[in-house]
């Protein structure tokens, strides 16, 4: 393959995951790499780890306004999106996030920690006597998704509706989820008026919960509106579901893959959290972000013009072997795991972290504790897409057992 060859928009090329390959090619050779871009004026793709991080880190020169994806929408749609805290700069984005911040305090999460115990119980009591599942829809859907809607009031009547919701918004690429003109524009659509509803409601009956914590507050002075709540919506049952369960997917593939990284984890669950790292650093829930030269500036010695897109590949970063001993290996027991960048960093790094983690190590501890021997029936089928790194099926078969009586 030759630098002329690369081309990060041809989604059959992430058909088995992220193009390692071809991030490889660019961290020795192009590191900051111009790449063309189809009806748009192309864009800088960062993969080294050092780079990743200098960008996300300093956003007075590669700014999140006003879009964070890289191709940009109609201009309708980009003034919505800049109401979304991901595509804010500091001062406003300061604004928003302390105010959200309130609603994932360490006491708040650690509130949440028995139910996140309870609800992963629940999830292996209902498939454990089955024998086999689709773990995406059965397992790895559920808890971040249940999860998220805790954590907002969202009625359970309504949940299936918000998970439904958030596959459509990251999915539009893929033919068997996208809406039926091919796009994505239906779904925003509709998580707008979802949240618009849920936004009147939570002022109507406020109660202990994030939605009524943001929709009943004030920002700078003023009430937060419908514009603001609406896509502080989208982006939360995107960023608190997706992400999640595409990781919980991915890592449980990858310790299949690796039968006897799985048993020590069988054996001794308390190694879990470490491995999670692990799992975070080779598989991270998303493909890239963008951001936007505020200035005419320099990055790995290549010049960057003043409006000119760059965009950080997470996956191309975590496997820099600048940072990471044998960055291809999966191994649980990787001392720097954590120094991945799957969470971002800076001042965008992700606010539900810690309760990604917490929700991470309980499931993985419950399936490998119940379900020791859980295998692949089948190759997963994965999301045709550049931005999310999903799975969409993932057949699996273990030993039946009865669930405990609780």
């Amino acid at each position: 393959m030759q630098l002329s060859d690369i081309d990060l928009f041809d989604l059959d090329g992430f058909a088995n995951g992220a193009p390692h390959d071809v991030f490889d090619l660019l961290r020795r050779e192009a590191p900051v790499f111009w790449h063309e871009e189809p009806g748009g004026p192309g864009f800088w793709a960062v993969t080294r780890h050092a780079d990743v991080q200098y960008v996300s880190r300093t956003p007075a020169i590669f700014g999140s306004a006003p879009n964070t994806n890289i191709q940009d929408p109609d201009p309708e749609r980009i003034a919505i999106l800049g109401e979304i805290m991901i595509n804010m700069d500091p001062p406003r984005h300061n604004a928003y996030r302390n105010t959200i911040n309130k609603g994932f305090v360490p006491k708040r999460v650690a509130k949440l920690e028995s139910y996140i115990t309870g609800v992963a119980e629940g999830i292996v009591d209902a498939v454990a006597p089955r024998g086999e599942c689709d773990f995406v829809e059965d397992v790895a859907a559920l808890l971040p998704m249940t999860m998220i809607c805790e954590l907002f009031g969202i009625p359970d009547a309504d949940r299936r509706y918000a998970y439904e919701l958030a596959n459509r918004l990251t999915s539009s690429d893929d033919p068997e989820i996208q809406d039926a003109d091919g796009t994505a524009e239906a779904a925003f659509a509709e998580t707008f008026e979802f949240a618009v509803r849920l936004g009147e409601e939570k002022k109507k009956n406020p109660a202990d919960d994030l939605a009524s914590l943001v929709v009943n507050a004030k920002i700078d002075g003023k009430p937060v509106d419908d514009l603001v709540f609406g896509t502080f919506v989208m982006m939360m049952i995107v960023a608190g579901n997706e992400t999640t369960r595409t990781v919980t997917s991915n890592g449980m593939i990858r310790l299949i893959e690796h039968p006897d990284q799985m048993q020590a984890l069988v054996q001794q669950p308390s190694r879990i959290p470490v491995a999670v790292e692990e799992i975070l650093r080779y598989e991270p829930g998303v493909h890239h972000f963008r951001r936007t030269a505020r200035e005419d500036t320099e990055l790995g010695g290549t010049s960057i013009r003043k409006g000119d897109k760059v965009v950080v590949w997470y996956p191309a970063a975590n496997r820099d072997a600048e940072v990471f001993d044998d960055p291809h290996t999966f191994n649980i027991a990787r001392s720097n795991a954590s120094a991945h960048l799957t969470f971002g960093i800076g001042q965008h790094y992700c606010l539900g972290a810690a309760l990604a983690r917490a929700q991470l190590c309980t499931i993985f501890h419950e399936v490998l504790t119940r379900l020791p021997d859980i295998e692949l029936v089948e190759p997963p089928r994965r999301l045709r897409s550049n931005f999310i790194n999903g799975v969409k099926e993932m057949r699996v078969r273990f030993t039946p057992t009865s669930s405990p009586q609780r």
